[in-house]
């Protein structure tokens, strides 16, 4: 935890006049209901808070950083933090992805790791809905899931 809270200290400069939100964790849904049952991979529950910072970079990409913490599908305490790009797919939809850098007890024995992932957000003006893809991949994740959350955008 103190590693995220670290990292995210280190991004804070980089919030001049550029969108600041805060991430409410909510919600994982896991493809295959049985294997995900036999590896306890049961809480689709989520919570947890974060913060993103979200910059435009041309009139149909945004560059966002993104860091927090939630409760994850074995109720473990997950650490996160990552980056990517949205491209302005229309008025309200994004599409794209990023690296993001996740720790956990329940993935890939309680090591940290990096992953490429895929994201798609819809954004109002004050709220974005966002949705992840982790795919299963060797030992380190061996389920599809999706993860939900809303991001909060402050005021100007």
């Amino acid at each position: 935890m103190r590693f995220a809270l670290l990292l995210l200290a280190l991004c804070a400069p980089l919030a001049r006049a550029d969108d600041i939100g805060i991430n409410v964790y909510g919600a994982s849904y896991h493809f295959d209901r049985d294997k995900a049952k036999e590896l306890g991979l049961t809480h689709e529950f989520n919570p947890g808070l974060g913060l993103r910072w979200r910059r435009e970079y041309s009139e149909s990409w945004d560059l966002f950083v993104d860091g927090g913490f939630y409760r994850d599908s074995k109720a473990n305490a997950a650490a996160l933090f990552g980056g990517g790009g949205l491209w302005h797919a229309t008025d309200h939809l994004r599409l794209g992805g990023g690296l993001v850098l996740l720790k956990s007890d329940t993935y890939n024995d309680n090591k940290a790791f990096v992953a490429p992932v895929p994201v798609v957000a819809y954004d109002w003006r004050r709220v974005s809905l966002n949705m992840v893809y982790f795919p299963k991949w060797q030992d380190i994740n061996r389920t599809n899931q999706v993860g939900f959350w809303l991001t909060f955008w402050l005021p100007d």
